[in-house]
This record gives C-alpha cells, sequence and structure tokens, in this order.
C-alpha cells in the first residue's frame, strides 16, 4: 500500500461530524445538496399515528422468505419498483491486512492480482443482479475508513462526486485507488450511512439500495467498558435508526474472516426502527460452500436482496417515498429520539453479551 496521509486526490471527502442536532454531511463539491437534517419523516406524511405504529410492527422484522432469485426479482416487480439506485460504500481499514488470513491465503483483501480479491468478486456479482434495476446505471461509490478519512468521512471514488458509470467502471476505478490508499481505521458504518441519507434527502426521497463491502465489524477498543457500547457502535447504530426514517435499504456483505456477531445484531436485532432496512450477507461463507460456482453465485446474490421487496414496500407503506429535499423534517422527532435511546439500552446489552463470550 501507499503511504499518503492527506485526502485522496481521486475524490473529496464528505465531512462528517457530531452536532448537538444529530449528524452534519455535507456532500463536498455540491453545495446545494448540503444538509443539517434531524432524519425524521416527510411532513407530507399523512400516516395516522394508529396505522403507522402496526406498519411499523408489521415491518419491524423482515423475514428472508424467498428461496430463488427469480422469486425475488418477480416479487420486486410485484411491489412496484421498477427500478432504484445503487450507492456502493468499500472498507478501506488496515484489517483487510489480516482478516484474510482463512479465507484468502493469507494475501490482503485488497491485494490486486491475476485473480480476484472478495472485494471484486462481491462488486461483479452483485453488479450483474443489481444492475438491472438501476435505470440510469449511475453508481455514486465511496471508500471509509482509510488513512484520509478513519471513522469521520468517506471518499468519492471520483473528484467533483462524479459517480461511476456502471459496476464495470466501479470495479476498474477501485482497483485504480488501492494502490494509493494507506489501510487505517477504526470501522464505522455512520459515515456512509450518513452520506447515502443526504444522497436520498437530495434526490427528493427516491428509492435507495445502500450496498457496503466490509471486512469485519464496527470497532470495539480494549478501553471500552463493560456494557458500554464504544463511540463507533454507537454512531453506527444511531445512523441505521436515523435511516429507517427514508427509503433506504441498506446491504452489509462480510468479506474475510469476520467475527460477525454484531453485524448479525445489526440484521435482526436493532428496535424502533420504521422499518427493518439492514440486511446482513456472509460472502465467505457462501463462496466457500463445495458447490458449482453459479450456485454460489446465486445463492449470495439471493441472499443479498431477498428483503428488498418487502423493504421497498415498507417504505411505500409508511410514505417514506418521494419527500422533497429538507422536507423530511417534521412528524416524529421526539419518536426517534425515544428510538435511539431505546437502540442505544439494546446496544449495550448485546456489548455486555459479547464481552462476557469473548476468551
Amino acid at each position: 500500500m501507499g503511504q499518503k496521509d492527506s485526502k485522496p486526490s481521486y475524490g473529496h471527502s464528505y465531512d462528517y461530524g457530531s452536532t448537538s442536532s444529530g449528524y452534519t454531511s455535507r456532500y463536498a463539491g455540491n453545495t446545494s445538496s448540503s444538509y443539517n437534517t434531524r432524519y425524521t419523516p416527510s411532513s407530507e406524511n399523512n400516516v395516522q399515528p394508529e396505522t403507522h405504529a402496526r406498519l411499523q410492527r408489521k415491518y419491524s422484522r423482515i423475514g428472508d422468505d424467498y428461496r430463488s432469485l427469480s422469486q425475488v426479482t418477480d416479487a420486486l416487480a410485484q411491489a412496484g419498483l421498477e427500478s432504484s439506485n445503487l450507492i456502493v460504500g468499500i472498507d478501506f481499514t488496515k484489517s483487510n491486512e489480516w482478516t484474510g488470513k482463512m479465507s484468502f491465503n493469507r494475501r490482503c483483501l485488497h491485494d490486486i492480482g491475476s485473480t480476484p480479491n472478495p472485494y471484486e468478486q462481491a462488486i461483479s456479482i452483485i453488479g450483474r443482479t443489481l444492475s438491472a434495476f438501476d435505470e440510469d446505471n449511475l453508481i455514486p461509490c465511496f471508500g471509509f475508513g482509510d488513512a484520509s478519512t478513519h471513522d469521520q468521512e468517506v471518499f468519492s471514488f471520483y473528484p467533483e462526486n462524479r459517480p461511476c458509470n456502471g459496476f464495470e467502471e466501479a470495479l476498474e476505478r477501485y482497483r485504480e485507488i488501492v494502490p494509493t490508499l494507506r489501510l487505517a481505521g477504526p470501522t464505522s458504518f455512520a459515515p456512509i450511512i450518513e452520506t447515502a441519507i443526504g444522497i436520498v434527502d437530495s434526490t427528493g426521497g427516491q428509492y435507495h439500495v445502500l450496498l457496503i463491502i466490509a471486512d469485519g465489524q464496527v470497532t470495539r477498543s480494549v478501553d471500552t467498558q463493560y456494557g458500554q457500547l464504544s463511540p463507533q457502535e454507537r454512531d453506527t447504530i444511531d445512523a441505521i435508526v436515523r435511516a429507517s426514517q427514508f427509503p433506504l435499504s441498506i446491504v452489509l456483505v462480510g468479506v474475510g474472516d469476520g467475527p460477525w456477531d454484531m453485524m448479525h445484531q445489526f440484521d435482526d436485532n436493532i428496535p424502533a426502527r420504521s422499518f427493518d432496512n439492514f440486511q446482513f450477507v456472509n460472502f465467505t461463507e457462501i463462496m466457500s460452500k463445495s458447490i458449482a460456482a453459479d450456485r454460489k453465485e446465486a445463492e449470495f446474490a439471493l441472499s443479498a436482496l431477498m428483503e428488498i421487496p418487502e423493504q421497498y414496500k415498507a417504505t411505500l407503506d409508511l410514505q417514506l417515498l418521494g419527500c422533497a429535499p429538507f422536507a423530511c423534517i417534521n412528524q416524529r422527532t421526539s419518536h426517534l429520539d425515544v428510538d435511539i435511546r431505546l437502540a442505544m439500552s439494546v446496544g449495550r446489552i448485546w456489548s455486555a453479551a459479547l464481552y462476557a463470550s469473548s476468551p
């Protein structure tokens, strides 16, 4: 890897920081889409409180109900999803250097060679599946966790936040920038999730799918006290809860050796979201099966997409689609604050359980 400490020259960083009113993210290079929002639902949302509570219960946990990729694509069509917008986030934290010990022959997971690395494989497979639903084929691609962004910002693959034209260009650009990066950390998914929220908001509430490919769990440092969340865990839970106020599905693909305990908790057990907006897929587990390559690819794509039909239906029923920029501020602010506090409380319970089970 290179030894660059300054901001990458290939794109702008998205400034990410905490304020008393929530998170402030600036969509660098495009001041018209800068925002400082409490991430609450559209002011045009007229769902009655009783109905909204019933819908939240209905979509609080979306099951993995499909058995074939064709079933998923049919369900997407039946739900009325003709197109979606894709956002990609890639993990460039230092743990990529050793989490391929078992699954990638002790090589760095970002190693560019004659055979595709796990990131290249995941981008390629999911791209062939999801590109059919991306109408304009323009994909904003970001990196996070390198020496220029750490757990505070993300960087765009291209200057001026230019999106990649399809997954083929995303792969090509990924291969170009990897040698210029210095892997760092710590790991937090909050900056990329907050960036995706800003993109959804700036497009008037269009439905988006955020694809995060990462090698491990959110950082939990050794000095995090028993029963407490690390700052990165806290910010990530906060961001996932906030994202459920928007028409945004989050798919996290785990590459490398893991561990993945907290990712399963993010997938299944964060409470009080407007809908279950997070899906975790263990890429390594699927791709290590003793079955034909095309079957492994189909199973991976199915696992990544199987919750999206119900998630899209949830955004329709909850009337999260189509809110104007900056108008997603009004009705359930106090409820959201309670939701976040509840999520934090449960997060502390998970943290204690993980701490107790560690050797």
